[in-house]
């Protein structure tokens, strides 16, 4: 089985206004979408953001082992089918961000999302392997070297990812944020979500 890249995965945000008074529907709704998505192959995770400023938008944040479970998701009829239960409870259409790769790692906080030139994506992630690698080879390489070759080789790689995605390149990402997100950016085109059909 080949194991997850995390170069491949999508990640997709999708801002809904409720309407008022759809609130408890919408949520009722969404726990049923969430346990749906959750049983698709290649979905990664998913997560909602509820309103904190009375402004009615909840946040979805998706994410995809890669763009071909995106597509086998949003091409299924069930997939059309919620979609439309949702969108009984939203104001008009949603708004839909697509982040690919590293992309997601690096992004600047607000509305409309930007990503770096990908050359500073590049010195961003390389910053970030060399501070995993030396402290984990500081802290817990020997353990790691004492487990058979392919355990060791499994094991080291799962905390590379695991730290960079959760740890470090959050922290990088705020730490050079004057430098990564200058006015060169990309800011990344919000879509409608019936524009991907």
């Amino acid at each position: 089985m080949k194991a997850m890249d995390p170069s491949d995965e999508v990640t997709v945000v999708v801002r809904r206004h409720i309407l008022p008074g759809h609130e408890a529907q919408f949520e009722h709704a969404m726990r049923d979408f969430v346990n749906f998505v959750l049983g698709c192959p290649g979905h990664v995770g998913i997560s909602v953001l509820r309103p904190n400023d009375g402004n009615g938008e909840y946040v979805v944040v998706d994410r995809f082992a890669n763009a071909a479970a995106r597509k086998a998701l949003v091409s299924s009829p069930e997939y059309e089918r919620w979609m439309k239960l949702l969108g009984a409870h939203t104001e008009g259409e949603p708004d839909m961000q697509e982040m690919n790769g590293l992309d997601a790692w690096l992004n600047q906080p607000g509305s409309p999302m930007k990503t770096p030139p990908r050359y500073k994506t590049a010195v961003a992630t390389y910053l970030g392997v060399c501070v995993v690698i030396f402290l984990l080879n500081i802290t817990v390489g020997d353990l790691i070297h004492s487990l058979p070759a392919w355990l060791s080789f499994l094991f080291f790689n799962a905390c590379v990812v695991a730290l960079l995605t959760w740890v470090f390149m959050p922290l990088i990402s705020r730490m050079l944020s004057s430098w990564l997100f200058s006015p060169a950016a990309e800011t990344i085109p919000n879509h409608n979500e019936n524009s991907e059909k």
